[in-house]
């Protein structure tokens, strides 16, 4: 009994050993491991160089360079934008000459009218043949108008269909004072709206025109800010030719 004994002691007592040992090295492992943590002794990564002044500058050079470009374009997009709407300024003036002077002339024709309907109107007999020439009259009349511009395509409907005015049973000289005062309407009302259209082509001008002027100023000021400040030099050279100061001598008082 006591040789199993023994027997039994002397073969597990080393296995156990074994495994109290292994266990012992394992946990003084895990120690190590997080008592060392190489993580955290690891240095952080670096951080990135500040840039230096010549950097910088070339930096601000690049931004200036590019802002300048952008305002030039800018500056010329708008001087070509005030040429044309210059240019619709002028034409729309023209145009208002031009109704004036339509408005003008039928103004004094009828004018002349007006003071011809003064006069007491022919009398002549009032039969149908009568009443039927001067039907052909008013017609012939407001067809003649019609090929010069005068009347559009409505108020000829109105004249042949004896609409607003239009009585083929009055004298010739009344028919003709008509006509004369409704061009002299058309021709005012086309020049108020010729007038307005060059009145806001010539607002549109000087606000182009001010734009391109307010552009072309900061693209030179840009185009200026590109430019090497000479005043260091100048300065520089001024102070080397500046002649010395020499010290006068003065003689000290007495008492």
């Amino acid at each position: 009994m006591e040789t199993v004994v023994f027997y039994q002691f002397v073969t597990e007592v080393p296995r156990a050993a074994a495994i109290w040992s292994t266990l012992v090295l394992l946990t003084l492992g895990l120690l190590t491991v997080l008592a060392a943590r190489p993580e955290r002794d690891r240095p952080a990564d670096p951080l990135p160089a500040a840039p230096t002044a010549r950097e910088v500058a070339a930096a601000e050079a690049a931004d200036l360079r590019r802002y300048a470009e952008e305002v030039a374009v800018a500056a010329a997009g708008a001087a070509t934008t005030a040429k044309r709407r210059r240019a619709a300024w002028l034409s729309a003036q023209e145009q208002m000459e031009r109704a004036w002077t339509g408005y003008d002339a039928a103004d004094t024709a009828a004018r002349r009218f007006a003071g011809a309907g003064a006069l007491p109107t022919p009398r002549t007999p009032h039969t149908p043949a009568e009443y039927a020439a001067r039907e052909r009259y008013l017609h012939r009349a407001a067809m003649a108008a019609y090929w010069r511009g005068d009347l559009s395509m409505a108020q000829l409907g109105d004249v042949f269909g004896h609409r607003h005015g239009w009585d083929p049973r009055r004298h010739p000289v009344e028919q003709e004072a008509l006509i004369s005062r409704v061009v002299r309407d058309a021709r005012l009302t086309d020049y108020q709206v010729a007038a307005d259209r060059e009145r806001a082509a010539w607002r549109d001008a000087e606000l182009a025109a001010e734009s391109a002027r307010t552009l072309a100023e900061e693209a030179y000021a840009a185009a200026a800010r590109l430019r090497p400040d000479p005043a260091p030099a100048r300065r520089t050279v001024a102070r080397a030719l500046r002649p010395a100061v020499v010290a006068r001598w003065r003689p000290l008082r007495a008492g």
